[in-house]
């Protein structure tokens, strides 16, 4: 058997996707829709909780569960998710952008909470994607907020559209994966193409930071009006 009589061929078949929903006993015309994506390796209750404890309990926030599950240690059944590999890469962005488009139109409608009122939240490996999917799809969001994650690679380059939406992004001074001599860039980069960008560094080392919620709160009253 050589190279040469072996064919790849792929298909597309239905992917059962989960996700948690936190709603407040009572939804004004203030409601903010707050979907949020968990880092590599967790779970969307974790996720839920801390984005929770974050942005407070006034909003309905939904926790999407990354479509790609596995064993977190041998001979363990406990097991983590996340959002995608290196390879193929555009198999990755389709089905997030497929499977965050689908939540926000599901959840926005359920909830009556319009696009102008529709967050984009990720901590770590999904912060790109979702910058990623703000430049794609800009009439889909008004505000995201990325903690302790990266950029897309293709940033600069990449056939992007303009960010309408306001951006967020905290990082942590002892991150060891997004270091702040690469992070202390990320203004500067993201204005090329959001108009509307806040940086903060913390301290800490690369975890959801428990002193955001003040952050976030500013932002959002910035951006909603809230």
């Amino acid at each position: 058997m050589t190279h040469q009589n072996i064919h790849q061929r792929t298909f597309i078949t239905p992917l059962e996707c989960r996700f948690l929903v936190h709603a407040p006993h009572s939804i004004g015309d203030d409601a903010t829709l707050v979907v949020t994506l968990h880092g590599f390796s967790s779970n969307p209750e974790a996720m839920l909780r801390l984005t929770a404890g974050m942005m407070g309990p006034s909003h309905v926030i939904v926790s999407v569960e990354g479509p790609h599950q596995f064993y977190l240690a041998k001979d363990s059944s406990d097991v983590g998710y996340g959002w995608g590999a290196h390879k193929p890469p555009g198999s990755s962005v389709r089905l997030h952008h497929d499977m965050v488009l689908r939540v926000l139109d599901e959840a926005g409608r359920e909830y009556g909470i319009p696009v102008a009122r529709r967050i984009l939240a990720g901590f770590s490996q999904p912060v790109a994607m979702n910058y990623r999917f703000a430049a794609t799809h800009p009439d889909q969001i008004r505000g995201v907020i990325g903690i302790c994650g990266g950029i897309p690679r293709n940033w600069e380059e990449g056939s992007y559209k303009p960010v309408t939406a306001s951006i967020l992004h905290i990082a942590r001074r002892e991150d060891e994966f997004y270091p702040p001599e690469v992070t202390e860039r990320y203004p500067e980069r993201l204005r090329l193409r959001a108009a509307d960008v806040e940086f903060h560094l913390l301290d800490g080392g690369h975890r959801f930071p428990s002193q955001g919620r003040p952050i976030a709160e500013a932002w959002l009253h910035r951006v909603l009006g809230q």
